[in-house]
């Protein structure tokens, strides 16, 4: 496996996330994610987006952090968010995930961010044993979810 920094708005980017946001439809059933995305937010020193490719040069996993600082949506100064994690579905269960989340809690880290933060959602058991298992914790609820009661978040400090 082969892990690429691309910007957010790359085709290989582009197919993984409507990938995802069809998936986030099923199972929540309202369209996919509607949290405000920019290209920009992506943008090294801002954040970065990385993409898994396989032997064969195809898109396989994705994930991205981009900066939060606090904000009247729960944020703390040094956050780190994590969005777009993603395995396409024949390649799940193989640790794909595991190395993406740890190559950017890396460049989080190397940025000078202080804490990942992430939300997901009940429907999303096996991201959330992702994260539990990879020492993150419940943490206060933030961002476009918050006040929903589907929504979780976590945070573990870099």
């Amino acid at each position: 496996m082969n892990i690429r920094q691309v910007p957010y708005d790359h085709p290989d980017a582009v197919k993984l996330n409507d990938e995802v946001q069809a998936e986030y439809d099923v199972r929540y059933g309202d369209g996919g994610d509607a949290t405000p995305m920019d290209p920009a937010d992506f943008r090294p020193p801002n954040g970065v987006y990385l993409i898994a490719y396989d032997e064969h040069g195809t898109p396989v996993a994705s994930g991205g952090w981009r900066v939060q600082n606090a904000n009247g949506e729960g944020n703390r100064d040094g956050d780190a968010e994590l969005k777009r994690m993603y395995v396409i579905e024949p390649m799940r269960g193989r640790g794909l995930a595991r190395r993406v989340l740890a190559a950017l809690e890396d460049d989080a880290r190397a940025a000078g961010r202080l804490r990942m933060v992430l939300e997901t959602g009940t429907k999303q058991p096996e991201a959330i044993a992702l994260y539990t298992s990879s020492g993150y914790e419940p943490c206060e609820k933030f961002g476009y979810y918050r006040f929903h009661d589907s929504s979780r978040c976590y945070a573990k400090a870099l």
